[in-house]
């Protein structure tokens, strides 16, 4: 009985601490993860004369200041909030429990199993926070003013009542999505805890907060360059099609060809820099909420 209790607390708390660390993260973080979904649904067919057409980070910023107002940074953000204290728990829990069962009996974790478990934790959240996906890709891309943009149950009530719960509608994409959670997470979980558990633990707080930081930034930034392709593909398949009532985007491997050869190389990586602006400090933001929080509600909870 008191072990099954103990098991029990560690989950609380672990569910804690990934909440907290999902909030704090997407508050911050939201408004680059809004311009990086602005730049990736832009096709090579977009007008470049139009007022709207973003050059770059800056350009689009100011454009969706001077033409939506300041508000506009945070739209879509209703459905990432609701889904990230839920996602980030699901993720840090199910990371812990994957650990678990990658350790085949040996008594310490090695950096395959660091990776092998950010593997599988990815994919699972990436199940559970799709649908929230949709809807955010969708406000995002509506470039009306804020006021006059259509609200996040709107938005989904329209996806579920033209085309209801499946891959067409509030799932679609859900492979891309997959892909890149899941990759993202067995590099971004495999590189810090291997490199935390090399590296020796300091007794001033400080240099111990800062080594965390950059751990978590260089874990944030690298994955962000490595499951690019498919945040591309996602985007484009959950995003508007280029044209009304023609479905361009079907597939993940399908999108990120075609990407490919209309647009070329380059075009995959299209929102690289502010996915790796908001990833790389928001990875380290997460890393860091969610190991002091674990440790506060461990304190708390003896």
């Amino acid at each position: 009985m008191g072990k099954l209790k103990e098991t029990l607390k560690e989950g609380a708390i672990q569910i804690g601490s990934g909440g907290s660390a999902g909030f704090v993260e997407v508050c911050i973080m939201h408004p680059l993860d809004l311009v990086k979904t602005r730049l990736q649904i832009q096709t090579k067919s977009t007008d470049r004369n139009d007022s709207r057409y973003y050059r770059g980070i800056i350009d689009c910023f100011g454009k969706m200041y001077k033409h939506e107002g300041l508000l506009s940074f945070w739209k879509g953000i209703l459905p990432p909030i609701l889904a990230e204290t839920p996602k980030r728990a699901v993720k840090f829990f199910t990371f812990e429990q994957y650990k678990q069962f990658f350790m085949f009996g040996s008594l310490t974790p090695t950096p395959l199993t660091f990776s092998l478990a950010g593997l599988g934790a990815g994919a699972t959240e990436a199940v559970f926070v799709n649908p929230f996906e949709v809807v955010k890709v969708s406000l995002q891309a509506n470039k009306l003013k804020t006021k006059e943009a259509p609200s996040t149950w709107t938005v989904t009530r329209t996806i579920i009542n033209e085309n209801g719960f499946g891959l067409k509608g509030l799932n679609k994409g859900l492979t891309a999505t997959i892909a890149r959670n899941s990759i993202f997470n067995m590099f971004y979980f495999g590189f810090y805890h291997s490199v935390k558990g090399l590296l020796p633990e300091y007794e001033n707080p400080y240099r111990e907060f800062f080594k965390k930081i950059g751990l978590g930034f260089i874990s944030g930034s690298v994955a962000s360059c490595l499951n690019i392709p498919f945040d591309v593909a996602k985007s484009r398949i959950q995003g508007p099609q280029p044209v009304i009532g023609e479905v361009k985007y079907r597939t993940t491997i399908n999108s990120i060809v075609i990407v490919y050869r209309e647009e070329g190389f380059a075009a995959l990586y299209k929102g690289l820099l502010p996915k790796v602006l908001r990833l790389g400090p928001g990875g380290a933001i997460m890393l860091v909420v969610y190991d002091y929080m674990h440790e506060y509600l461990t304190k708390i909870l003896k």
